[in-house]
């Protein structure tokens, strides 16, 4: 069994050559399970590559690693007809893999990502992914196939999803209005990704959670893809990471934004702005609203405790057609998710079990008072008082950093928006209409 220095070592010497430092052609088509004891190998446990390189010199497990010219075959030339959208990395396409070109690997659709060298993110990103993605498997998370890392430039090679982002269906309807039951699977599986990323052995932090990191597959079943801004999470007796700020604005938490403190809490705020997005239809920031509205965790989240209020705020795109038990629940999940305290937001595996059971509710019917109320108790938040800072609405700062756009609807990072209500929670009851409840 090897040692985790032994693991990075050899690890270290399979993508040397990309980058000057040794390592032949045939080492660098290799591919290297990091088996044995250990766990997961992170940048920490490959520090001691070249600075600059910022630690290179590490290859995921059960990786192919392609060549330019392959992946130009694979794309027709990374033709304009496979283009399939950008980001901060760079331009994505569709391209496909023969059989043959590589051994092992079966013929299949690949989604190719391209390192745009004028784009926001570089080499640090696009190690990210192999480093977390070349190791982390699950039914949730999208799967790496593959890399290249030839003279100058960084790709990225993927398992093509079939029905592209949640952002593309919530906002633009692509290729048709989301059912409710398809939404409440999406939140579901989305939450089980992050869940099994906080409780690995050695837990990240996602820290870009968004509706256009949520891709969804042929039978939009959710997998969480760029891990380029993923880190470790805190280790021993540290109770965060200090990090520069980086994400999206509108979906991180408050607390990072103004202290750089990221832990497991931060993804769990970001997560409760896209069920948000999921239950309204609106996007976290939309200047395109009125100015009370253009920040949606502002303007919606004193709706989530009062069903008629929900009413109102639901997606109109889907014609009042869900349960309206399951609406309520998952709005609480999302107040809880969306409070300005870290404390008393929930953890994802918590989240998980308050949604899942939510997707056997099938009473298609709008909201509204159906008879008296009575009380349904789903999380019990910690005893202490949250923070006077809750209390106080948040100022935007100026941007910490800035992105160039990579669309004619792309803007620039900012500061993220503001935080939760400005009330106490240590303990709040749900109403729910006494008919439903028996249902």
């Amino acid at each position: 069994m090897r040692t985790r220095k032994e693991k990075a070592s050899a690890w270290r010497s399979l993508l040397g050559g990309c980058f000057g430092g040794g390592g032949s052609k045939v080492d660098r088509q290799r591919k290297v399970r990091p088996g044995g004891g250990g766990g997961r190998l992170s940048f920490t446990d490959l520090s001691g590559a070249a600075e600059q390189d910022l630690s290179v010199s590490l290859v995921g497990s059960n990786l192919h690693v392609f060549s330019v010219a392959e992946l130009k075959d694979a794309t027709r030339g990374f033709d304009s007809g496979n283009f399939l959208g950008e980001g901060g990395f760079g331009p994505v396409y569709k391209g496909f893999v023969g059989d043959g070109v590589k051994k092992g690997l079966k013929p299949q659709a690949i989604a190719v990502k391209l390192w745009d060298p004028e784009g926001a993110q570089g080499h640090k990103e696009w190690l990210a992914e192999v480093i977390f993605l070349g190791q982390l498997r699950h039914p949730n998370l999208v799967k790496l196939v593959g890399y290249c890392c030839e003279d100058e430039h960084r790709l990225l090679v993927y398992e093509y999803m079939e029905h592209g982002s949640l952002e593309n269906h919530l906002f633009k309807q692509i290729p048709a209005v989301l059912p409710w039951s398809t939404r409440l699977n999406i939140a579901v599986g989305a939450a089980k990704g992050l869940a099994f990323l906080h409780d690995a052995e050695k837990p990240v932090i996602y820290r870009d959670f968004k509706a256009s990191n949520i891709l969804l597959d042929s039978d939009y079943k959710a997998k969480l893809s760029d891990f380029g801004l993923a880190k470790d999470g805190p280790e021993g007796d540290d109770t965060h990471v200090s990090t520069r700020v980086m994400g999206t604005h509108g979906y991180a938490a408050p607390e990072y934004i103004m202290t750089g403190h990221l832990t497991a809490k931060s993804d769990v705020y970001s997560f409760g702005v896209v069920l948000l997005e999921i239950l309204t239809g609106r996007r976290s920031v939309d200047k395109t609203r009125p100015s009370r509205e253009q920040n949606l965790v502002d303007f919606a989240r004193p709706c989530l405790k009062d069903p008629l209020k929900l009413a109102r705020i639901m997606d109109p795109a889907m014609e009042g057609q869900y349960s309206a038990r399951a609406a309520q629940s998952a709005a609480l999940v999302a107040y809880r998710c969306l409070s300005g305290s870290p404390k008393n937001r929930p953890d994802m595996s918590a989240v998980v079990k308050a949604l899942e059971p939510l997707l056997g509710l099938k009473d298609d019917v709008p909201l509204g008072p159906v008879g008296p109320v009575e009380p349904l108790v789903l999380f019990v938040a910690a005893p202490e008082a949250a923070p006077a800072e809750e209390r106080k609405e948040r100022t935007p700062r100026k941007d910490v950093r800035r992105r160039r756009p990579m669309s004619p609807k792309a803007s620039p990072r900012k500061r993220g928006g503001a935080g939760a209500g400005g009330q106490k929670e240590e303990f709040w009851v749900w109403h729910l209409p006494a008919e439903q409840k028996a249902a």
